[in-house]
């Protein structure tokens, strides 16, 4: 009788609810992450990252499983532990994780995007180019103000990046300077992303006057097949050459732009754009809600960053839209200033709002393509600021 009792404390020892009272946080982690469930099945807010952040949040929280050891990245990055050690004495969230932290599934994500881009309105219109440079205000404007908060300049930079509107941008950089703040950061990038409807337009309304909002544009210029399969390429060399650092991001954005436009490699672009992509989105978005283990994520830190990037996006707006007025007095009220707006590289999410703005104040407005400029120049500009800030930091 005594085994059969020490067999069942024993059992009754080794599961989750019993080591739950080391850390009763964890139930509101695992609370947490059932919200973030409910916000992106039923809310749809960016379903395909944040259910599986959620999922990986709720695995992470339950005690005893051995899936993720955020001790054992702490001697990764002291340089006690190295990867082969990870890899063989890991859980399955450990290994999953190693793709996080090469920066091996943020790079393959952009090649998803970069063969689902046209890049055309870009290169029919390239002053929008400066309107995808002028939303990256918001980068600087959240490091400046973070930096005052008192977070490490490299802390700084990764909470920045959120102003940028570009999820894999925000997990690639926070992976290589600011790891311990990955969930947080990562989780405030993807749900402001998904809250672009609802964020931008009241600050594009008092921005803009409803003659400015009502200001319809030209169509644009077709774009010859020669120019999209050259602007890929010498994009890739010349930003490269300038900043080496963001050759994974970049590089893999303009491969798969490439694929998509060079007419001889389809069934590349193809994959890039589905099975690739679902099959990474899998693996990037589990390995990150990993990583909200609740002593790393409940902390003040965590509520500071999602302050600062709801700050960010809305600096980010500010600035496309500022720059936007100027273009449209500069140019004789030719250029729409609500195009600015979608400088932030939410695309085409940003897009359609300039786009729906656009129509309710002058209903035979069609703004979309026009704002795909500024929103597919601003994914370039955020893979630069993030080359910019990783080349600083590091």
């Amino acid at each position: 009788m005594d085994k059969v009792l020490d067999i069942l404390n024993n059992l009754w020892q080794s599961t989750g609810f019993y080591q739950l009272g080391a850390d009763p946080l964890q139930l509101v982690m695992i609370a947490l992450g059932g919200l973030l469930l409910y916000m992106g099945i039923v809310k749809k807010f960016e379903p395909l990252l944040l259910v599986g952040i959620a999922f990986g949040m709720i695995l992470t929280n339950i005690p005893g499983n051995g899936l993720y050891h955020p001790e054992m990245w702490d001697g990764y990055i002291q340089g006690t532990v190295t990867i082969t050690e990870i890899f063989h004495n890991g859980g399955l969230l450990d290994i999953l994780y190693i793709g996080v932290k090469s920066g091996l599934y943020p790079s393959l994500i952009f090649l998803g995007v970069g063969a689902m881009t046209d890049f055309g309105p870009l290169l029919a219109n390239p002053k929008s180019l400066l309107l995808g440079a002028a939303a990256q205000f918001g980068v600087m404007g959240a490091f400046i103000m973070a930096g005052a908060m008192g977070f490490a300049p490299n802390v700084a930079a990764s909470i920045a990046i959120i102003g940028g509107a570009d999820g894999p941008t925000a997990i690639w950089l926070t992976s290589k300077l600011a790891p311990e703040y990955l969930a947080a950061i990562a989780i405030a990038a993807y749900s402001y992303m998904a809250l672009i409807p609802l964020i931008q337009p009241p600050l594009m309304r008092l921005m803009t006057t409803k003659e400015e909002r009502e200001c319809k544009m030209e169509q644009l210029k077709p774009v010859s097949k020669e120019k999209k399969i050259i602007f890929p390429v010498i994009v890739a060399i010349v930003v490269i050459f300038l900043l080496p650092a963001v050759a994974p991001l970049l590089g893999c954005l303009m491969l798969g732009n490439l694929f998509r436009e060079c007419g001889v490699t389809d069934r590349l672009s193809d994959t890039s754009q589905n099975a690739l992509m679902n099959i990474v989105t899998i693996f990037l978005a589990v390995s990150v809600g990993a990583t909200a283990v609740a002593d790393r994520f409940l902390t003040p830190e965590t509520l500071m960053i999602i302050v600062l990037g709801l700050i960010a996006f809305e600096f980010a707006t500010f600035g496309g839209l500022l720059l936007g007025k100027i273009m449209y007095y500069a140019t004789g009220k030719k250029v729409n200033p609500l195009i600015g707006s979608a400088g932030v590289s939410a695309v085409p999410m940003a897009a359609r709002v300039s786009q729906i703005e656009g129509a309710k104040a002058n209903p035979s407005n069609f703004l979309l393509m026009h704002a795909m400029g500024p929103n597919v120049a601003g994914v370039i500009g955020s893979a630069v600021a993030a080359g910019f800030m990783l080349a600083i930091f590091l």
